[in-house]
């Protein structure tokens, strides 16, 4: 990991936007003062999310935004954005470059952003802490903390120490960990007081319970009462709607009886109306024959006036003529008139016949007509009573008829209410069994998601130790680096050896140092045992060392030792002591260079070789023992101590070795890479699996609660379907009974219909009516006739004694002007 590049945008002094571009190792940034080095600087830790304008050489935090010169305005924002190179993984995200901004407003307004995405500092500082970086990380030390950690307390140095040790995460955790737990402390205390307080106050509540129950039960009993009224309140209104149907049918009966006797008094009515009309005839008869009376009287009247006039006129011409009325004529009139009136009287008699004809008549057809009545009255009654019972009937009928449906009715809903009371039984057991079935399935759910949630735990954990070991053997890495580069450099000598082999002579092969392989521990006795040797160079023969060294003495390259790997001869075999091995044994080497230690014989320490030593002195041949810490114990010489020099051959032990553990080091590290990056794939699908884990147990959760919602439901149905059977077994029941009491109500109504119609209907007879219909009819005419003949008779009566007056009248006028007419002829004569 390292700084890849930084960019600032009105930073500072850094109007424009400016990008640094930085490569891994060391990069310096030089310039004048004033320049805007330490800028840089505050960027970074500014970016990194430093609070403190203090820090940033400021007095507000406003203060980092460029603030113009008197050829630039000033800026409303500052920006800058860091981008680290992660392809070591080494920060906790899933990117090979992170890109960390922020950006600050003149209004006071910031924004944090990682690759983009707004975030929270808190983000920032969580994403650099595992990576020693951040605000608060002494990896930028500024001008003027140098003299602050050279001058640092105990307890200072302390907390630099904890801090490179990359602790601080941790202690800050702790820290955060602690305050929750002292708001925790604070809540609980608070908890507790609460749960006192309301410890105090459940003995008063329980007793507000209690009284709620109380009223609970109350209500409901209320409730049951009030619901009992209402079924009474419809049973009544049931009863009083039959007896208002009872009553109904009776009307009905009534208004059938009362309309027939309406058609027959009407009948009666028609007839009296008839029968009035015969009067209104007769009276019309008597005023016709007054009329014709009175019209025969004016003609008399007329024609006795007409004579009149005719007489007054003529009486002045015929004075002398007979008279027109005599006495005689008078007396004849007179006798007329004593016989017309002797008819009056006989008219009178025969009228009064008529008129006691008639009124007998009457009351003939009176007496039928009340005969007719009671006959009337009696059917009436008859079908009264007939209609009452056929209604009483009927009303039986339609109440078992209505009770019979009731019956039915209660059964059909019975039979629908014990289907649903199935079905929803059913439905219970059901849901019940998917319950139980939901239970095993929720035993699942949570398993897998505390597996999966393990999982990602456990691989958490894992990763965590992976970049550990990672970052461990990075350190390793790189001081087995520094190591071999160390041992390298150590090794690169310029003497007589190294340009001869530089110089590239056929048949050499290099520093004989290099050419050998010793088992590790023995590479100080065998650099004791080889010598200033070890510094030789290694060439093929004989003759190519010849070559060599003219070579070398041509060169004036020095002074040079030259080990022949292919001797001509092959080496003696190194004797065998107990407890001590040959060199050759633990070298690898050309047969030359094996040649060189056939008499070298290494023990595991100083006091093994003085063991040997008699031995040794016993052979056939000298040989020499060296102890592995490079100590020679010689024939005639004993060499060793302390603060030896490392030869050239440990040192190139040394460095093999350094090498090939720095090979196995980065095959360590990419091994661990390639662990870690499986260890995330693993931990992304451990994830993965505890979300689908966790979406299924919310999923199931929701299920459980809409099959909570289900059962409770169908509990409800199932208990309702119950009630509601019961219920309706019970008013079936009560219909049932209400049948029974119906159907003995029918029969009873019917038999006494039965009875009632089997009495024969009383008989209507009308026929003597008509028979004194008719005598009264022919009485009437002849009280009319009688009445017509009593008027005529008047009529002639009055008209002949009219008649009889006038011829007097004339007789008187005639006798006076006869009178006159004597006396005017006397005058005349005279």
């Amino acid at each position: 990991m390292y700084l890849k590049s930084l960019t600032l945008k009105g930073f500072k002094s850094f109007a424009q936007p400016t990008t640094f571009a930085f490569e891994p190792g060391v990069t310096c940034i030089v310039g004048p003062n004033g320049s805007g080095k330490s800028n840089v600087v505050d960027a970074l830790a500014w970016v990194m999310g430093e609070q403190g304008a203090k820090t940033l050489r400021g007095g507000k935090m406003e203060d980092v935004i460029f603030a113009g010169t008197s050829t630039r305005g000033p800026l409303g924002r500052a920006e800058v954005s860091l981008t680290i190179d992660n392809a070591d993984g080494a920060l906790p995200i899933e990117y090979s470059e992170v890109t960390i901004s922020r950006t600050l407003f003149r209004n006071g307004a910031s924004e944090y952003a990682i690759n983009g995405e707004i975030c929270r500092l808190l983000d920032v500082q969580e994403l650099l802490s595992d990576s020693g970086l951040g605000r608060e990380m002494h990896v930028i030390v500024g001008q003027g903390q140098l003299d602050a950690v050279l001058h640092a307390t105990p307890e200072d140095r302390r907390g630099f120490i904890e801090e490179a040790a990359g602790i601080l995460k941790h202690r800050r955790r702790k820290e955060k960990t602690l305050r929750k737990l002292d708001a925790m402390q604070a809540n609980l205390t608070r908890l507790s007081d609460l749960a006192g307080e309301i410890r105090r106050q459940l003995k008063p509540l329980g007793r507000q319970a209690e009284v709620a129950r109380e009223a609970a039960t109350i209500a409901a009993v209320v409730r049951d009462a009030r619901a009992r009224l209402l079924a009474d309140e419809v049973v009544g209104l049931r009863r009083a709607l039959e007896e208002h149907g009872k009553s109904e049918h009776e009307r009905h009966s009534e208004r059938l009886v009362l309309q027939d006797e309406l058609e027959q008094h009407e009948a009666r009515v028609a007839r009296l109306e008839q029968a009035q009309g015969g009067d209104a005839v007769d009276a019309a008869r008597s005023t016709t024959h007054a009329l014709e009376s009175a019209q025969e009287r004016l003609r008399a009247l007329d024609s006795l006036a007409r004579q009149r006039i005719a007489l007054l006129g003529g009486a002045s011409e015929q004075t002398d003529a007979a008279p027109s009325v005599t006495r005689s004529m008078i007396d004849d009139a007179g006798a007329e008139l004593d016989t017309i009136r002797a008819g009056v009287g006989s008219a009178a008699s025969a009228l009064d016949v008529a008129v006691s004809r008639t009124r007998e008549a009457r009351e003939a057809l009176d007496l039928v007509d009340e005969q007719i009545a009671a006959q009337s009255a009696r059917v009436t009654a008859y079908d009264l009573e007939v209609s009452k019972l056929a209604g009483q009937a009927d009303t039986a009928a339609s109440k078992l008829a209505a009770a019979r449906g009731e019956v039915l009715r209660h059964t059909n809903a019975m039979e629908a209410s014990a289907a649903r009371g199935r079905t929803a039984a059913e439905e219970l057991a059901r849901i019940e069994a998917e319950a139980d079935a939901g239970e095993i399935g929720e035993t699942d759910l949570d398993e897998a998601y505390e597996l999966a949630q393990a999982a990602v735990f456990e691989g958490e954990g894992e990763i965590e130790r992976l970049r550990e070991e990672l970052h461990v053997r990075e350190r390793e890495r790189d001081a087995l680096a520094a190591r071999t580069a160390a041992l390298s450099l150590a090794l690169d000598q310029k003497d007589g050896s190294a340009a001869l082999v530089a110089a590239g002579v056929g048949g050499v092969r290099g520093l004989l140092a290099e050419a050998l392989h010793v088992e590790p521990g023995f590479e100080p006795a065998i650099a004791a045992a080889l010598g200033s040797l070890a510094d030789a160079v290694l060439v093929d023969d004989r003759a190519a060392a010849y070559r060599a060294l003219s070579h070398a003495e041509e060169g004036a390259m020095g002074r040079v030792a030259l080990a022949f790997a292919d001797p001509g001869v092959a080496p003696a075999a190194a004797p065998a002591i107990d407890g001590l091995t040959a060199a050759s044994e633990v070298v690898t080497a050309p047969a030359g260079v094996l040649g060189l230690l056939a008499e070298v014989l290494i023990a595991d320490d100083l006091a093994a070789a003085r063991a040997a030593e008699e031995r040794v002195a016993a052979l056939d041949r000298p040989a020499t023992v060296i102890t592995k810490d490079g100590t020679v114990v010689g024939r005639f010489i004993l060499r060793g101590g302390t603060g030896q020099q490392q030869s050239r051959i440990e040192l190139f032990a040394e460095r093999d070795r350094a090498s090939a553990g720095l090979e196995e080091v980065r095959s360590e590290i990419e091994r661990s890479r390639y662990d870690l990056t499986e260890q995330r794939a693993i931990v992304e699908r451990s994830k993965e699996q505890s979300k689908q884990a966790l979406a299924a147990l919310r999923e199931f959760d929701a299920q459980l609660a809409q099959r909570t919602e289900r059962l409770n439901r169908a509990r409800v149905q199932v208990e309702a379907a119950t009630a509601e059977t019961e219920r309706l077994e019970q008013a079936a029941q009560k219909a049932q009974e209400r049948v029974a009491d119906a159907e003995l109500a029918a029969t009873e109504a019917k038999a006494a219909l039965d009875a009632a119609r089997a009495v024969p209907r009383p008989m209507l007879d009308a026929s003597e009516r008509d028979g004194a219909l008719a005598a009264l009819e022919r009485a009437r005419e002849g009280e009319v006739e009688a009445r017509l003949r009593l008027e005529t008779a008047k009529e002639r009566v009055r008209a002949e004694e009219a008649r009889v007056r006038a011829m007097e009248r004339q007789f008187e006028a005639e006798q006076q002007a006869a009178a006159d007419a004597a006396r005017r002829a006397v005058i005349r004569r005279a």
